[in-house]
């Protein structure tokens, strides 16, 4: 492949553009006379409809006019790209290949023997006994599955697509940063200013972005110094040129920086406003940091940044906001509380139930609320918004996400005393006419349809923990199962080498647990109970090494288990030799909607639902909780650090297991459904159907859930 009209930076940018919004950029061939064969195109269309993707009619129109060399390197960058978005790109070898019928028709002495062997031996899947091993006969996948669409996007819309990721109005994930992080590395220099929004709303993405452009020689104190409003910014700016945490939930050892990169810091430090309280809040950091900068060295250049430091090292008094509201706190002093906090809305709002459970005045708190409910974030009135819409709803529990890069769900019990209805109702109207008031300054939506199933999705406020998955939703959301009766969940991950290191011998364990509509206990699937002998429930077989790469599967049949009277089934990985899964070369888990299970390879990737890479700095995932009697997946991409008397298997893990199920299953956070409907009645005339629709929210079409870059630039804003 040497033709010189082969742009590979731009098959690069298609890998992103693929996996983040199903598209392909197209560039034809200045050189092509004749339209592409057809049965060139046809050959390619083939070998993606085995992996459950087919093209547009449109894209396949704009691949014709490519040149054979142009599209034999985009086809091939593609296909690799599409068996690692739904896991084809590995070979599966469960330790049952006869799986699922050959551990349902073995005995439980074969089954038994059959593990005692393999745990004494730990033997590679090529020695095995052709008894453990046989192969059952396999008959061709008979299901016909609904292909996914790949479609012809642009250059414009991708960089739009980037741009939205920076301006995004919450957290992002490591994929996304990775994904801004390549676009930015192959983009013009003239490009830039396309891609790289006026503000970059979100405090985190700041520190992040401005680390890529120094990094890659494409920023100016005149590109980049508009974006630094606060201390912490330039806090996060060095985190991230450290290769650290820019959450700041953690620490972050800084590294030595040149003497050009601690003027730019200090410099950027300087024209913020009210550097010390800011910096106070992350004192300890700032005084590491100090010993690196030496800012005495230019105290004369940057004097208030040097003042702001002497106050630190030398704990020297300086009254800040944060103590005044603490104080009036313990003091229930109200009036304090509202002239305080109206100078600050948004912690007026993050505080408004503290402060309405402290006072009989409620009225007077409302009424400052109201007054400066128009300058808190979008973000922030639609979970006030939904915290007191179901305020006083019977729950026992209540559960938080931490802030930091792995995804932990906290449940406490829900101790709030109730308040009076009147008064929550009064804040949820207070926030919508906010609202409201705010999105009818943006651009007509015209005649607009809104799905109901919407209901079901939750905002995204938050991606930073998110897993790189096929098809990434938002955590709590419920997706509905496909067709079929029987799911199959699988697993692959590979020991090896990472950075240098020998992984050693990894054992990834994957399992089942069903629970009733009460979260009592039914019954497991794991490597402790290959099948269950009260409904249709198999596991392929437990697999202690993987030099190679190693598989689990399990089958669940969804009627036999509701019949039972199991309800819920939280779907977990373990490691069962402690490795974290960050240590890995590679770990990922998914299912498959199967109608046949007998039918067809094991592993059929055109069957997957989704797949999501199992990355996190843990020892416990749970992908997913599934609730068979709604037929629903509830999104969790939990990766877990250890569970409340933790054991390395599942049995040892139950009652931690149904309290991050309950937090799971009794989320209440905002959906999507509410978001667009604000937006409707804000900018748009509601009518009953798509097709009546100049703008559509639906789950299949128009915005969707999974459009997640644009509602956290477009629709959070």
């Amino acid at each position: 492949m040497n033709d010189k009209n082969v742009d590979y930076s731009n098959i690069k940018m298609n890998s992103i553009y693929v996996r983040r919004a199903g598209k392909l950029m197209i560039q034809p061939s200045e050189q092509r006379q004749h339209p592409l064969p057809k049965k060139v195109l046809a050959t390619a269309l083939k070998n993606i409809e085995s992996l459950g993707f087919t093209f547009s009619n449109e894209l396949m129109q704009a691949l014709r006019t490519l040149s054979e060399e142009q599209f034999s390197a985009l086809i091939g960058q593609l296909v690799r790209d599409l068996k690692v978005m739904v896991g084809a790109h590995v070979q599966y070898k469960p330790m049952y290949a006869g799986f699922p019928e050959q551990v349902m028709e073995e005995d439980e002495a074969e089954l038994y023997l059959n593990a005692v062997f393999h745990y004494l031996t730990h033997l590679t899947l090529d020695d095995f006994e052709p008894s453990a091993m046989a192969a059952g006969v396999r008959s061709p996948l008979v299901e016909q599955t609904k292909l996914k669409i790949i479609d012809l996007g642009s250059k414009q819309a991708f960089q739009k697509l980037i741009r939205q990721l920076i301006e995004a109005k919450g957290s992002i994930s490591d994929t996304d940063k990775k994904d801004i992080k390549q676009a930015l590395k192959h983009a013009d220099p003239s490009e830039v200013e396309t891609i790289l929004p006026a503000e970059i709303p979100f405090k985190e993405n700041i520190g992040f972005v401005v680390a890529v452009l120094l990094k890659y020689e494409l920023a100016s104190m005149e590109r980049i110094g508009p974006y630094f409003k606060t201390a912490s910014d330039v806090l996060r700016l060095a985190v991230s040129w450290s290769e650290g945490d820019v959450s700041l939930a953690t620490a972050t050892p800084f590294r030595k920086f040149k003497r050009r990169e601690r003027r730019l810091l200090l410099s950027l430090l300087e024209q913020c406003g009210s550097i010390t309280e800011d910096m106070l809040r992350y004192r300890d950091r700032w005084i590491r940091l100090g010993e690196i900068l030496h800012p005495s060295e230019y105290k004369l250049r940057y004097p208030r940044s040097q003042t702001a430091f002497d106050i630190l090292r030398n704990h020297k008094p300086f009254s800040t906001f944060n103590g005044s509201v603490e104080l009036a706190f313990q003091y229930r002093n109200i009036w304090s509380l509202i002239d305080l906090l109206s100078q600050r809305p948004g912690e007026f709002a993050r505080k408004l139930d503290h402060m309405l459970r402290i006072t009989e005045d409620e009225e007077y708190v409302l009424l400052a609320f109201g007054e400066v409910a128009a300058q808190v974030s979008t973000p922030v009135l639609l979970q006030v918004r939904q915290h007191f819409a179901q305020r006083n709803e019977a729950s026992k529990m209540r559960v938080f996400f931490p802030k930091g890069n792995v995804a932990k769900a906290v449940g406490i019990p829900n101790e709030l005393p109730e308040l009076n209805e009147a008064v929550c109702q009064e804040v949820v109207q207070l926030c919508e006419q906010a609202l409201i008031a705010r999105f009818a300054e943006f651009p007509s939506l015209g005649k607009t349809y809104v799905d109901e199933r919407l209901q079901h999705y939750l905002v995204p406020f938050s991606q930073r923990s998110a897993s790189k998955a096929l098809r990434t939703i938002v955590r709590g959301s419920r997706i509905p199962m496909g067709e079929g009766d029987t799911i199959r969940f699988f697993s692959w991950w590979k020991e090896g080498e990472v950075d240098g290191t020998p992984t050693g011998r990894v054992d990834i364990d994957l399992s089942a647990i069903m629970y009733d509509k009460d979260w009592n206990y039914v019954e497991h699937i794991s490597y402790t109970n290959l099948k269950s002998v009260k409904y249709k429930a198999v596991h392929s077989g437990d697999i202690v090494t993987a030099p190679y790469g190693a598989s689990e599967f399990i089958d669940l049949h969804i009627p036999s288990i509701v019949n039972y009277g199991g309800r819920y089934v939280v779907t977990t990985l373990h490691s069962f030799t402690s490795h974290p899964y960050c240590n890995l070369p590679e770990c990922f888990a998914g299912w498959m909607m199967r109608k046949k299970p007998g039918s067809g390879e094991i592993y059929e990737p055109s069957t997957v639902e989704n797949k999501i890479d199992i990355t996190a700095d843990t020892q416990i995932a749970i992908p997913v909780i599934l609730d068979l009697v709604d037929r629903t997946i509830i999104w969790t991409d939990l990766a877990l650090t250890r569970y409340p008397d933790y054991y390395n298997n599942v049995e040892g893990n139950r009652g931690g297991i149904v309290l991050m199920g309950k937090a799971m299953t009794s989320l209440r956070k905002p959906h999507l459904y509410d978001l667009f409907m604000l937006h409707a009645k804000a900018r748009g005339e509601l009518v009953d159907t798509k097709e009546q629709a100049d703008t559509i929210y639906a789950v299949d079409e128009g915005v969707t859930p999974y459009d997640i870059e644009q509602i956290m630039a477009e629709y959070l804003a």
